[in-house]
């Protein structure tokens, strides 16, 4: 059967973009921020930047040198690389499968409380039984979750560039744009509360940005670390194939590192920026104790915040919520084309073919998700200590097991099996293009990030308690 012509971005733009709009999805607005508020702000805050530009550089431009050399998607492209290894290709396509339905779910979520806010119900939204009655309902969830997915396979069966870089370069300024118009408002507001302690936007600014290192303990600089590192994993994209996809399509004469080093700002100061967006309104309405990570951070505390803010609130909360929104599909069209690009790759589907195929996949199994909390609802205690239904479970071995893992094996393969140069050609060209941080790059693929990642494993696992 005739191979289906593979798509292509049109230049760096679109890839930039589109690359960001994967990495810059709910991991930055949910976690970043709790996991800085919880470890002691400015700490965790450097910790994550100088792990961005060398343990997450590592990794994002092995993928994506990996993808635009092979030409191939993630379940094919390892076996390219490495006739032996074409299994961690199976693993890395796995990650995905697993992520789409589940993410779409929680999509869902967020074109609720878009839709609430939208139509000025917002005082229903800060209830506190409101969250839990909406994902416990048998229909609901499972309507939003519909549209959810309807918007993201809209996009991927578009194609490449008239579907998901015409996309990213839409949404991504728009998206930049609400999240520092949030984030300046969140800095001017203040609240008195009932005891007349009054908390300015200023001070959740401190509480966000300063380093606290008192009472610090070799013990807390390590969960500061772990925490870090297990925040790239969501917030760059990579151990899920979607960087090995996305590098599949980059011409030949784009400049990589170039690109990569954009890929990097644009992430990072989205993550910064949600943090600076979230952590100083909670604290003005809530104190540090209001923050919480997770769903809880999203739909419930944040929903309470934007109440009490008045009329002003409801304006604010469409714009975080839509925000949300266009960082959610963006980011779920970058999981969903890693799957289909693989279907196109490996069977030689149209793209069209392999797109409806993963859609009714995905809405089977999302239809799954949703009912993990009313006809499917059972508890599972996890190694992590949590507690957890279906949807916890499949974001457990996806980001807990299967990411760390690939990325380890992805280590052990370009550092050990067929040496880091199979990556330094493909980003320079063969000494086209500069690669300023090489040294760095061999140092960190072939010895620092296997042993960060075996231990972020260890640690998911419950092997290794911190």
């Amino acid at each position: 059967m005739e191979k289906k012509k593979r798509g292509s971005f049109t230049g760096t733009l679109g890839f930039v973009l589109a690359a960001a709009g994967s990495a810059v999805g709910l991991g930055n607005i949910w976690r970043f921020p709790y996991l800085a508020a919880k470890n002691h702000g400015g700490v965790f805050i450097i910790c994550y930047i100088i792990l961005a530009l060398t343990f997450g550089f590592a990794l994002l431009t092995t993928e994506i040198a990996i993808g635009r050399k092979t030409k191939q998607s993630p379940l094919t492209a390892y076996a390219a690389i490495h006739p032996k290894w074409g299994k961690l290709g199976v693993l890395a396509c796995l990650v995905p499968t697993i992520i789409l339905p589940y993410y779409c779910v929680i999509g869902g979520w967020v074109v609720k409380y878009f839709t609430v806010f939208a139509t000025a119900k917002a005082h229903n939204a800060a209830q506190d039984s409101f969250f839990s009655n909406f994902i416990t309902s048998q229909y609901a969830p499972i309507f939003f979750m519909m549209i959810f997915l309807g918007a993201t396979a809209a996009v991927v069966l578009c194609g490449v560039d008239k579907g998901i870089e015409k996309a990213s370069k839409f949404i991504m300024p728009i998206l930049l744009v609400l999240i520092i118009g949030i984030s300046v408002y969140s800095l001017t507001i203040k609240f008195t509360d009932a005891n007349g302690v009054t908390r300015t936007g200023l001070d959740g600014l401190k509480v966000y940005l300063v380093p606290d290192v008192s009472g610090m303990t070799f013990k807390d600089w390590v969960v500061i670390i772990m925490d870090a590192m297990g925040q790239l994993f969501f917030s760059i994209s990579v151990a899920m194939g979607i960087m090995v996809a996305y590098g599949s399509y980059v011409p030949k004469d784009v400049n990589l590192m170039k690109s990569i080093n954009q890929i990097e700002i644009f992430d990072t100061v989205v993550a910064l920026l949600a943090g600076l967006m979230i952590v100083p309104a909670i604290y003005v309405f809530m104190g540090i104790e209001g923050m919480s990570g997770g769903p809880g951070l999203m739909f419930v505390s944040l929903p309470k915040v934007f109440d009490q803010m008045g009329g002003v609130g409801i304006a604010i909360g469409v714009a975080f919520f839509l925000m949300v929104l266009f960082a959610a599909v963006t980011s779920s069209v970058s999981v969903m084309e890693a799957i289909v690009s693989s279907m196109m790759d490996k069977f030689h589907w149209s793209r069209k073919k392999g797109g409806i195929i993963v859609t009714i996949y995905a809405f089977i199994g999302g239809i799954i998700v949703c009912l993990g909390y009313n006809l499917f609802y059972f508890e599972l205690p996890l190694p992590n200590g949590s507690v957890a239904q279906i949807l916890d479970i499949m974001d457990y071995i996806s980001n807990n097991i299967l990411m760390p893992s690939v990325a380890v094996l992805t280590c052990i393969l370009i550092g050990w099996v067929v040496k880091p140069d199979v990556i330094i050609n493909e980003v320079t060209q063969n000494g086209k293009y500069k690669f300023s941080r090489k040294g760095l790059y061999i140092v960190m693929i072939r010895f620092v990030a296997p042993v960060l990642l075996l231990f972020l494993l260890l640690q998911s696992l419950g092997i290794i308690n911190i």
